[in-house]
């Protein structure tokens, strides 16, 4: 209860009750991608074969039902890759290769709202097409993830035939208004030691300094009657200490 006033760097609010964790007053902060950087990509609409990607643990709990349900409807088109998959063995090498040949790739809840998958998806410039309606983005008070990344409704991805139709839908000018999107914003998820001009770490360090001014206006609201003369009014209660303003 002690550190539920402090500011947090999380991936994201989904293993933490609001009270402890909320977008107020806490940072978000980019996974660290576990597929390599796409250096000197030169692929098109055209080469890159596959046109939906996903590859994890299909079978989830809570939010991540919505796996399932994608996995039955997906499963049997053609340019569709929907299927199991790990780390393990050689795993980052297989989704390095699928990733990098599909022109969209799928980012669905699971135990929590977002995972590494989206970052490997930036940082291999495959479109992310994001299911998961209570997922919370890094720097997006700055940054409109709609210029590359597709956002879909869960309700509506589970319904037959949509998701794949929409998907469709999306025309070659589309995407490659994205892919390059994608390669022009992929540094700001990028960790460096040292770190560099607004990649990840100065990036994480600008969002900590946009909360200040808020947080310091709910301090100063908090602390309004510290110093005034004690109420003499029954029943009024004391202002609570600014260290429990949230």
């Amino acid at each position: 209860m002690k550190l539920w006033p402090a500011t947090f760097i999380l991936s994201d609010f989904g293993r933490y009750p609001p009270k402890v964790a909320n977008v107020e007053k806490d940072v978000i902060a980019p996974y660290k991608h576990l597929i390599p950087s796409y250096l000197n990509d030169k692929s098109t609409f055209d080469s890159r074969s596959t046109l939906l990607y996903f590859q994890g643990a299909i079978y989830r709990k809570d939010g991540g039902l919505a796996r399932q349900e994608l996995f039955y409807l997906l499963k049997n088109e053609k340019d569709v890759h929907f299927s199991f998959g790990s780390i393990q063995k050689d795993g980052i090498k297989k989704a390095t290769e699928g990733i990098r040949a599909s022109k969209f790739c799928l980012n669905i809840a699971g135990d929590t709202p977002s995972s590494n998958r989206l970052f490997d998806a930036i940082a291999s410039h495959c479109v992310p097409v994001i299911i998961s309606d209570a997922i919370e983005l890094p720097y997006e008070d700055v940054i409109d993830y709609s210029e590359f990344c597709i956002f879909v409704r869960t309700v509506d991805a589970i319904k037959e035939n949509f998701l794949i139709n929409f998907i469709r839908g999306i025309s070659r000018e589309e995407w490659t208004r994205m892919w390059n999107m994608l390669k022009e914003i992929e540094h700001f998820f990028e960790f460096h030691f040292p770190s560099k001009e607004n990649d990840a770490i100065q990036m994480i360090w600008q969002a900590v300094a946009r909360k200040l001014p808020a947080i310091r206006l709910k301090l100063n609201r908090h602390g309004r009657f510290s110093r005034s003369p004690p109420s003499t009014e029954k029943g009024l209660r004391s202002i609570p200490s600014p260290r429990n303003f949230w």
